[in-house]
């Protein structure tokens, strides 16, 4: 159970979870399984339109049967099926059935009564179009999640950046967003070992405000870290011929 005064060991273990499931992905997309062993464009490609056809399909049935494929592929792709459920369940499709609530009731969709009730004097009526509006939604939200979080599981980072070049994307963009990529983890072990520093330095018990002081002044640190950073690595970069093209 944290307390007020694991403020700095919160932040910590959260940055580090991200780690933790970027490497534990990328580990997923190296292993030999069904998606995995499919070439980089064919996969994209083929995911992305079937992205497209859940989203443009108003057939709940159809929408249901490309998301069991989804989970199918998951399975044979050797992906934990319990670990991607948690992934892709854990926040979007549940928020998504939160905003469509209010459309089931007849207030908003007006049609066939299928559940009255009265509640603070109040009658509450779910109607059939609301329900079944309510459920093609968060089965289109839930299906399009699901084979995104696929799609980045059984993706190296590198095969996706090289994959946008297909939409005809600026190198130079291309090149930034696998250096932003690669850079988030190396400011993640800086975090850990400016935190490790200070805890043999101070103990673990530091008061939430004063902790909350520390990463203020930890953000602004490794803000300045990072322009220099970028810095000298651009000044490597071009000391080796880089001339603002991806090889």
């Amino acid at each position: 159970m944290f307390t007020k005064n694991a403020f700095i060991e919160r932040t910590i273990i959260g940055a580090l979870s991200i780690l933790k499931e970027a490497v534990f992905a990328e580990e997923i997309a190296g292993r030999r399984g069904l998606l995995q062993l499919v070439e980089p464009r064919t996969r994209v490609i083929a995911i992305l339109g079937l992205i497209l056809l859940a989203l443009l399909v108003k057939n709940i049935q159809l929408i249901w049967l490309i998301y069991a494929s989804c989970l199918l592929l998951a399975v044979m792709s050797r992906i934990n099926l319990v670990y991607f459920l948690q992934r892709t369940w854990v926040f979007i499709p549940i928020f998504s059935l939160f905003i469509v609530l209010p459309s089931l009731f007849s207030a908003f969709t007006p049609g066939e009564a299928l559940l009255t009730w009265k509640m603070f004097g109040l009658a509450l009526t779910i109607t059939r179009p609301g329900l079944l509006g309510a459920v093609l939604f968060v089965s289109r939200v839930t299906t399009c999640v699901s084979l995104a979080v696929l799609l980045s599981l059984t993706t190296r980072h590198f095969e996706l950046l090289k994959v946008l070049s297909i939409f005809r994307l600026p190198s130079i963009y291309i090149l930034t967003l696998g250096m932003c990529y690669r850079f988030i983890f190396v400011f993640v072990e800086t975090v850990e070992h400016t935190y490790l520093a200070l805890k043999s330095r101070v103990g673990s018990r530091l008061h939430y405000r004063r902790g909350q002081q520390v990463v203020a002044w930890n953000i602004g640190n490794l803000w300045l870290r990072s322009a220099d950073l970028s810095e000298e690595v651009f000044k490597a970069m071009v000391s080796r011929g880089f001339d603002g093209e991806a090889r």
